[in-house]
């Protein structure tokens, strides 16, 4: 435990390093080397990129591969996320995607292929994204209708056709990890059997489209005709890929909870902070016992999220989890964070919807979590 501690001393030490970073305007991009030297050309802007060079992307990496862990911690991911997503939704984004992105291939992916890629993703050499989601199989991934033929040309390769949407990083990803419907079904069940498979952003037949949404990030569409993916970049076995798919977003749903405790945090502060410094009918608004109300309960709220988000992650990184606990998570801080922003919004008055203020950049960042790897519903 002490060693474990340890470690996290020094993720807050890094953090510490990243705020230093996201408040001086950094603007070197030549001295941050890795990501940034690597990603600078691809529009994301400085602050995100040093705060990812400071070392924060080796928490989505197994040790084994150049890694902060023996495993990759969820508690970790969560710390750093509601640190990074009290300050920008955009940052944090940045992050875990890394994290969605690769750890299919550290889940099941082939010795090579594992020891060639993951080094790359943990000093930001290597941008990657997690292909799942398509128009007709949202919630229900098993509705997936692209589909990986055998190649003919290709000892047990497949040829990859369909369509993938909202996938973070499309476009701007070196790395991505395909989810498809295999050709043939289970021999015993006759059910549809779905395979796992990393891919470069260079194969022929990929093309992407852009998608512009609320709070602005890479993320598009996949095109997939004809794409032929070697054998040796199937991750797992054939009809494994939705076991990776669901073991990778469980891996993760709890630091999704983590990121909307981080969305509360800057919610209830920038609040609290108007409250008192807005004076109206000759006091401060932090005089009035009806919106005092509102911000204690928001308080204790956020309390009890906390605690319920960083049991799911502790019970993941003892391996004792079960399925509820990242679900429970997700929802209840997810649908705290959307009740803080909206509180923050209406506390600001008509600043509150002005773009450039903090509490109209938290209404748009903090909506989509309660959608994705997972909906409220």
């Amino acid at each position: 435990m002490n060693a474990r501690l340890e470690r996290l001393g020094s993720l807050i030490g890094r953090l510490a390093v990243a705020t230093i970073f996201f408040h001086s305007g950094w603007g070197k991009l030549g001295d941050l080397g890795g990501v940034a030297a690597h990603v600078a050309a691809k529009g994301l802007p400085a602050p995100e990129l040093a705060a990812l060079a400071a070392g924060l992307l080796e928490l989505v990496v197994p040790g084994e591969y150049g890694g902060a862990f023996e495993q990759v911690s969820a508690t970790a991911i969560c710390l750093t996320r509601q640190w990074l997503a009290r300050h920008s939704g955009a940052l944090d984004t940045a992050f875990v995607m890394q994290g969605l992105g690769s750890y299919p291939v550290a889940l099941a992916a082939q010795p090579e292929l594992r020891r060639t890629l993951l080094p790359k993703v943990a000093r930001g050499e290597l941008i990657c994204a997690f292909a799942l989601t398509e128009p007709e199989a949202g919630s229900d991934v098993s509705g997936m209708q692209t589909v990986a033929e055998p190649d003919p040309d290709s000892d047990g390769g497949v040829i990859l056709r369909g369509h993938k949407t909202f996938i973070s990083n499309a476009g701007i990803a070196d790395s991505y990890v395909v989810f498809a419907r295999e050709a043939e079904p289970d021999p015993d069940s006759g059910k549809p059997r779905f395979g796992a498979f990393w891919m470069s952003c260079n194969l022929e037949g990929l093309s992407v489209t852009p998608i512009q949404v609320t709070a602005p990030h890479p993320i598009g569409t996949l095109d997939l005709d004809d794409v032929r993916v070697d054998a040796r970049h199937r991750l797992g076995a054939p009809g494994e890929g939705l076991r990776i798919a669901l073991g990778n977003l469980d891996q993760f749903r709890p630091t999704v909870g983590a990121a909307a405790l981080g969305i509360a945090d800057r919610a209830i502060e920038e609040s609290a902070r108007h409250l008192r410094e807005r004076v109206q009918f000759g006091r401060p608004l932090a005089k009035q016992q009806g919106l005092r109300f509102a911000m204690a309960e928001l308080a204790a709220e956020h309390v009890a999220a906390q605690l319920v988000v960083y049991r799911a992650a502790a019970a993941r990184d003892r391996g004792d989890a079960t399925p509820d606990q990242p679900a429970m998570a997700k929802l209840l801080a997810t649908e705290l964070a959307q009740r803080a922003v909206d509180r923050c919004v209406q506390n600001f008055g008509g600043r509150g919807v002005v773009v450039g203020e903090v509490p109209e950049r938290l209404y748009r960042e903090v909506r989509a979590l309660r959608i994705y790897e997972g909906t409220s519903e």
